[in-house]
């Protein structure tokens, strides 16, 4: 007799997973989907908590068919997703992280949707348990969007469903050698691939757990790391998407997520030895990529900080972390007739550092509601103000006209 073909593949990555894994498996078994239509790969990395012992008992009661592969520890969470996607036969491909746990109608509503709407991708909106989830991305649904015109830049994790034929034809696997981001690359690619992307954003499809133990793929790692993740997402969008706003909008997500936080607070805590290697990692990133574009898109704050690595100048960035840090206020000054508004972080109009005043310069969203300020586009303003300190610069008297 013909099975017939499941209509999602819910994939299991688990290492060192108990007690969370309970919960994550309780979640699945009591979807509202019909059993028949799922089937659950289960991949044990090696663990030695009784993890690969829970995945067994779970495929001898569950009412769906499960398959549990146990491998040697492989040191991070793509090889277990790569083995479980090789393994599929769903129509869709959903990656379950172990201590997480679904939604009961979750995979239901993302199968449906993607069936209605044709798409290859379908984001079900996260809730945390102890932890703190992207959020800009549920404000509502969508049938079909995609990577621009949406925030959907901001949650590159692989708990999504992915229609598994899409990511057959392009080949696409999870990176094994990044220890870190790995899930961003394979999403983000996704994205720029993807025939339509659906987002449900009024029901909770997956509940994002911190674990008390501290154990969790996306706290461990040193430094280095992250900038490894960071050049990796640059360079993929860098070659599917040419210069210009469209390549700017999506850069701000590795520089805003990845590299801004290694020159926050983290970074006063660092060694003088690990400040000067990460300006040095910092370097080949800032120079191939950093662009006004994607400064106007920051917030004055997060601008000024990237500037000042853009710049190479790390003795100006510490007392600039620290005014960041401490939640101290930025006088603000209103300017142009009320069409400019200056937010007075440290150096602001300092003649001996010579920051340009543009870097100071609110972005529209920033500035919304401040008395007296008339709002202009972030691009008539900044990208203005960028021009004019550049003819300032080439100038021999220092001068230009107004902007």
């Amino acid at each position: 007799m013909t099975v017939a073909q499941p209509d999602v593949s819910v994939v299991i990555g688990a290492y060192e997973a108990m007690p969370y894994l309970e919960e994550c498996l309780a979640s699945v078994e009591a979807q509202s989907i019909d059993p028949a239509r799922v089937e659950v790969i289960a991949v044990d990395d090696g663990s030695a908590d009784g993890t690969g012992e829970c995945l067994e008992a779970f495929a001898a009661r569950a009412p769906m068919p499960v398959t549990v592969i146990r491998q040697d520890n492989s040191g991070g969470p793509s090889g277990p997703r790569n083995v479980g996607l090789g393994k599929a036969a769903g129509r869709y491909v959903f990656f379950l992280d172990a201590d997480d746990r679904l939604g009961t109608e979750a995979l239901e509503r993302m199968v449906a949707a993607a069936d209605r709407n044709r798409t290859d991708v379908v984001l079900g909106r996260v809730e945390g348990v102890n932890r703190k989830p992207p959020q800009t991305m549920w404000d509502r649904s969508f049938d079909r969007t995609d990577v621009f015109s949406s925030n959907i830049k901001f949650t590159l994790s692989a708990q999504k469903l992915f229609r598994r034929d899409f990511l057959e034809r392009h080949g696409m696997r999870f990176d094994e050698s990044l220890w870190t981001g790995e899930d961003a690359l394979f999403t983000m690619e996704a994205y720029l691939r993807a025939d339509g992307v659906s987002v449900i954003a009024d029901y909770t499809c997956y509940y994002l757990v911190g674990r008390e133990d501290g154990k969790h793929v996306t706290k461990t790692g040193s430094y280095i790391l992250r900038f490894d993740s960071a050049r990796a997402l640059m360079n993929l969008i860098a070659e599917h998407v040419p210069p210009g706003e469209r390549r700017d909008a999506l850069l701000v997500r590795p520089f805003l997520v990845t590299l801004l936080p290694q020159f926050g607070p983290k970074y006063l805590r660092n060694s003088e030895k690990a400040r000067r290697h990460k300006f040095e990692l910092a370097k080949p990133l800032i120079e191939e990529y950093w662009s006004e574009g994607i400064a106007a898109r920051l917030r004055v704050e997060e601008r000024l900080r990237l500037h000042l690595v853009a710049e190479q100048r790390p003795e100006l960035l510490l007392p600039v972390i620290e005014f960041v840090r401490d939640e101290q206020e930025a006088a603000n000054l209103l300017e142009h007739k009320g069409h400019h508004l200056y937010f007075a972080y440290p150096y602001f109009r300092d003649a001996e550092v010579g920051i340009p005043d543009w870097i100071y310069l609110a972005a529209p969203r920033e500035a919304r509601g401040f008395p007296g300020y008339r709002e202009h586009s972030v691009g008539s303003v900044l990208k203005r103000a960028a021009k004019k300190a550049r003819r300032v610069l080439a100038t021999p008297s220092g001068t230009a006209p107004a902007v």
